[in-house]
């Protein structure tokens, strides 16, 4: 006897906001973290662009945090990006509130 495929159709998609929150949140990642290195590497010495590419990762990664959560609140979505790029933008910002605090104490 053959065995009966059952495949379920949806109309579910992924949200254009989910999608484009998780660029931004693997944006500011990687661009965070090219920073950290590359000022490590210079012992510190460091240009003032590291400090504008820093701060450029925060305001893009909130503006991230912002899409991700709208995108969450969607009907009829899968969720997959959205909570990735929620998780994605969350590290970078806590990454950037870890570098603030450390930097008001030295």
């Amino acid at each position: 006897m053959s065995q009966k495929k059952n495949y379920m159709f949806t109309n579910r998609r992924h949200s254009e906001k989910a999608i484009m929150s998780t660029v931004f949140g693997v944006l500011c990642t990687m661009s965070l973290l090219a920073v950290v290195l590359l000022s490590y590497s210079r012992s510190g010495d460091i240009p003032t662009g590291y400090g504008f590419t820093g701060l450029f990762a925060a305001i893009l990664s909130m503006v991230g945090m912002v899409l991700g959560v709208l995108s969450l609140r969607e009907a009829d979505r899968f969720r997959l990006f959205g909570w990735l790029g929620v998780l994605l933008n969350g590290v970078t910002l806590g990454a950037v509130s870890g570098i603030l605090y450390a930097a008001s104490y030295l």
